[in-house]
């Protein structure tokens, strides 16, 4: 059956006017080119709807008209799929439009063409280069959340239920919090709700039926704001008051959030008080204050501190008139038009514009979240731990913390000291030792909160644990954090796989020559000699296959390649009496290092060829990262009482006093165990961090030794290494 076409909603002249009532610089000429181009090019396409396709790109320009952004931006909106969808080239864009539009279309562009391993892939490295295209202009970001709004106007004639909740699902986790971190909350608001109407239609379908279910809410709402409208009025205010339902998808979320039902839900309505100036925005909060009684621990000031988004309001919860649990938001006429269009409330761009020029929009500050997720996007290894950091970036509530300056640093909720020096700098981060929190030395960990003044103690000796991406909850801290241990890692393989392959070749009174191996790893998966050493340091290429390039003459026996497999195992290493079932008597067994099992764990074995088998508790993190799970023995401890003294390992941070330390060592020998060793690993005016081996027959006895010290006022936290 062939489609009925409708018409556009808008047409060609409306658009054009629409753009010069407010920019009358505007290039006519050029916007109607553009106009006439697009449906050139896209021809007899057609929606899933059945409308033309050129149809999308006007409704898109349309959407940021009514914002009213620049010509170059509706142009850009009007060629935007051109690249990807028709035939049209980047130089044919060019050369008709100019250079700008052609950087702008190219930076909108889907990059559907791109041959990656899965759609995740496809997802992460798309919005790698959508981030790399703001960094330039980020009028990209505004054509691609416009182009999303439509898109999920019209989500519902895809006919696809996979690709829709694909669709949805990237909306409401990528699309929806980067229009929240621009400012632009109607879009925000809309693409939060159409991507909840598809991914939860039965729970989105419950939330209209009730909503629709309370035909006295409008009433009430313009009973509330005439209310408010007299108490500010009577206080000699003139001001604009108008309220509204909260979203569906708000009104879900926070019923999920406090798992309550609808119900139970008392503050459904939300009332916006606009006001001339700064000064009669806390004038109307203390006339309200003053007249309705305010629920304690709900106000916020955004006014003082605003959001990273450049957000500012003044938010209080009142129980208003008729008893009604209400939130009001106060705020200036600029303010509200901030907090409606965002970043394209104050637009710089006029012929042209750059990041430069937004970022330093107020007090410089305003966009620099934006600056963060380049940087995330310079230390990401792949591009799905990119857009993993990217999401942690953009989602999560804010907390308000200062320097020694007095400076502001905006910070996620639950965020720690590490996170606030990340902030400052990736180098502060990787050389920070200690902090102070209103003047009070404590550990890196600790959480901040609201109004907490920071100083960060560094030191050029200090270097980044991998323990520290368990704290940090900023996408910026991790990436930093991922960067600094790969590169100190790769560089202590690369030094250990030298030194093996250096050591293999004189026992085979080998040279090594670099032109050989260069020769000969042409034809493998390694890129140079680097990599090579790297993967014999990693123990993922053995250094045998390497030496054999150097003596090509020399063919090792079967019998001799059999003696070189299996290596006799040294008196030493055999137990006499394995503790431990499920192993041959006379096997080498070796307890790791990395996790320090104790009977009484929960183990599995790991084969190492020539040294028997290496013994881990089951939840080893070094174990999880470095071995499959087809290489596991389960085991489990012997039954028969062992005279064995095992190492258990513990981290002590205790207060720094005197004679701290000796309470510690005597409440350790208390519990009947030994210390084997003892490091101290931080040092601090407040605080000290050691790490110490203790001897105990099993994990029940080490679980002793913790409590004991746990019981100690001097100490803070003890944790098993």
């Amino acid at each position: 059956m062939k489609a009925v076409l409708r018409k556009p909603v808008v047409r060609q002249y409306e658009l054009v006017e629409k753009v010069k009532r407010y920019d009358p610089h505007t290039d006519e000429a050029l916007v109607n080119k553009a106009y006439v181009f697009c449906m050139k090019v896209h021809g007899q396409q057609l929606r899933a709807s059945g409308d033309p396709y050129f149809y999308h790109p006007l409704e898109v320009a349309n959407i940021l008209a009514d914002m009213r952004l620049d010509h170059y931006s509706i142009i850009t909106a009007l060629l935007h799929d051109t690249i990807e969808d028709t035939l049209t080239t980047y130089e044919e864009i060019e050369s008709l439009f100019g250079t700008e539009i052609a950087k702008l279309v190219d930076g909108v562009t889907k990059l559907s063409k791109l041959e990656l391993q899965s759609a995740s892939t496809q997802q992460a490295e798309n919005f790698r280069k959508l981030f790399l295209a703001m960094s330039n202009d980020i009028r990209v970001l505004l054509v691609k959340l416009a182009d999303r709004v439509h898109n999920m106007r019209t989500l519902h004639f895809i006919k696809d239920p996979d690709k829709r909740i694909r669709i949805a699902s990237e909306t409401l986790e990528i699309y929806a919090p980067l229009a929240s971190r621009i400012g632009i909350t109607k879009f925000k608001d809309e693409l939060q709700n159409y991507a909840f109407e598809h991914l939860y239609p039965n729970e989105h379908a419950v939330v209209m039926e009730k909503l629709a279910g309370m035909p006295q809410s409008q009433q009430m709402i313009e009973n509330i704001n005439n209310d408010i409208s007299s108490v500010l009025e009577t206080g000699g205010l003139k001001s604009e008051v108008f309220g509204r339902e909260k979203t569906p998808y708000s009104i879900w979320k926070k019923m999920q959030k406090r798992n309550i039902t609808f119900e139970q839900l008392s503050d459904l309505m939300a009332f916006r008080v606009v006001v001339d100036n700064l000064q009669e925005c806390y004038q109307a909060l203390g006339l309200i204050h003053s007249t309705y009684i305010m629920v304690p621990g709900r106000f916020k000031d955004f006014i003082s501190t605003p959001k990273a988004n450049g957000y500012q309001s003044l938010h209080t919860t009142l129980i208003g008139p008729y008893n009604q649990k209400i939130e009001a938001q106060i705020r200036t006429k600029k303010m509200h038009e901030i907090c409606e269009f965002g970043v394209a409330a104050h637009w710089h761009y006029k012929q042209r514009g750059n990041l430069e020029e937004l970022v330093n929009v107020h007090d410089g500050t305003q966009y620099s979240w934006i600056r963060n997720l380049l940087e995330i996007l310079e230390h990401a290894d792949t591009p799905e731990e990119f857009l993993e950091h990217t999401k942690l970036e953009m989602f999560n509530d804010q907390v308000f913390c200062f320097t020694p300056k007095g400076d502001v640093i905006a910070l996620p909720k639950s965020a720690c000291v590490l996170d606030f020096a990340y902030s400052i700098h990736g180098e502060i981060g990787n050389h920070t030792v200690g902090a102070k929190i209103n003047g009070k030395q404590v550990p890196l960990r600790t959480e901040l909160y609201n109004g907490d003044q920071v100083e960060i103690v560094t030191s050029r000796q200090q270097r980044p644990s991998p323990s520290w991406e368990r704290y940090v909850v900023t996408g910026k801290a991790k990436a930093q954090i991922r960067k600094f241990i790969r590169t100190e890692k790769r560089e202590q393989f690369l030094e250990l796989g030298n030194t093996i392959l250096q050591k293999a070749l004189n026992k085979e009174n080998c040279a090594y020559d670099e032109k050989i191996l260069t020769q000969n790893i042409k034809d493998t998966n390694y890129r140079n000699i680097e990599d090579v050493l790297i993967a014999i340091g990693e123990g993922a290429l053995g250094v045998r296959e390497i030496v054999k390039y150097f003596k090509p003459s020399v063919v090792p026996t079967a019998t001799q390649q059999e003696s070189i497999k299996f290596k006799p195992i040294k008196p030493q290493e055999i137990s006499a009496k394995i503790p431990i079932n499920g192993l041959i008597p006379g096997m080498a067994i070796h307890y790791a290092g990395c996790c320090h099992p104790l009977p009484g764990d929960t183990i599995v074995g790991v084969v190492n060829t020539g040294r028997g088998i290496t013994i881990h508790t089951h939840d080893c993190q070094q174990l999880m990262l470095n071995t499959n799970e087809d290489e596991l023995l389960d085991l489990t401890w012997s039954n028969n009482p062992s005279q064995d003294i095992f190492t258990g390992r513990l981290k002590i941070t205790f207060v720094n006093k005197q004679g701290a330390l000796a309470s510690i060592t005597t409440t350790i020998s208390k519990c009947g165990a030994d210390i084997n060793n003892l490091k101290i690993i931080n040092r601090s005016t407040d605080f000290w961090e050691i790490l110490t081996d203790v001897g105990v027959s099993n994990s029940d006895q080490l679980q002793t030794v913790k409590a004991s010290l746990r019981t100690l006022n001097l100490v803070s936290q003890v944790e098993r290494q």
